[in-house]
């Protein structure tokens, strides 16, 4: 399951850009592909953060993680197409993933409604008998 759609990424780029980032046979028309597979780098990347204190992928997705797996979608579609990434898509890219460094590090929060990652604590059984010498067991030796 994707963190974000096509509908969350035409919500921040028009539509000839994404078709201009995605089109890699000059036809004109959106590569699906393509965006699947920005869209999914970027949710392996936001999995990366999150795995710490989260089960990942996360599910039900927050809208904040929806938002950020789009930004860094369109980041990685511009990334492979053009030497140099608009500064605005630069700047929202460096900002997700200040959130996420913070989200790894247990600084913030996802949301309410995600759920913690499950921690097994290291845990050591320790059986033993009494003790075989004893101070009262001992004395007049």
């Amino acid at each position: 399951m994707a963190y974000c759609a096509k509908a969350d990424i035409l919500k921040r780029v028009d539509e000839d850009v994404l078709i201009d980032l995605t089109d890699d046979h000059g036809l004109g028309v959106l590569e699906e592909n393509n965006l699947t597979s920005a869209i999914s780098d970027a949710d392996a990347e936001i999995d990366s953060y999150c795995q710490a204190h989260y089960s990942v992928p996360l599910d039900p997705v927050p809208d904040r993680i929806t938002q950020l797996s789009a930004d860094i979608a369109i980041y990685n579609l511009y990334s492979r197409r053009v030497d140099v990434v608009p500064e605005v898509r630069e700047k929202r890219y460096n900002a997700a993933i200040r959130f996420l460094e913070k989200v790894a590090e247990g600084k913030l929060p996802l949301g309410a409604d995600t759920p913690a990652a499950t921690t097994t604590a290291d845990t050591v059984d320790v059986e033993y008998n009494d003790r075989i010498f004893t101070r009262d067991k001992m004395s007049g030796f």
